[in-house]
């Protein structure tokens, strides 16, 4: 197509076109996308919503703590339901621990 030959205003009209296309043509890879992620979900038994809930890290991993936006990064070897993301005021048990002379770090997930 030689666009040297055409005027501004078909010029303008082409965009145009080329925009709508462009938008179009995104959204089918957008449901394309949804469709291939469904089957994939499907195809493993696991429900979307638990896809999304975890970000992708399954349902059983422990990544992330309870609220589910900021991973754990120390857990108690005591107590494995105590956990923090080295984040605020340190928990109690953290404080017993290091105060007892032990490194922090032996606490690192």
């Amino acid at each position: 197509m030689d666009l040297s030959n055409m005027s501004l205003g078909d010029l303008r009209n082409l965009q145009e076109q080329i925009k709508q296309e462009m938008k179009q043509r995104e959204q089918q890879d957008l449901q394309k996308a949804r469709e291939q992620i469904m089957a994939i979900a499907q195809s493993v038994g696991l429900p979307l919503k638990d896809l999304i809930a975890t970000g992708g890290r399954g349902a059983k991993s422990g990544g992330k703590s309870g609220s589910g936006s900021v991973a754990v990064r120390f857990r108690n070897p005591d107590n494995e339901s105590q956990q923090w993301t080295g984040r605020g005021r340190q928990p109690k048990w953290v404080k017993e621990w290091v105060e007892g002379g032990k490194s922090l770090d032996k606490l690192r997930v």
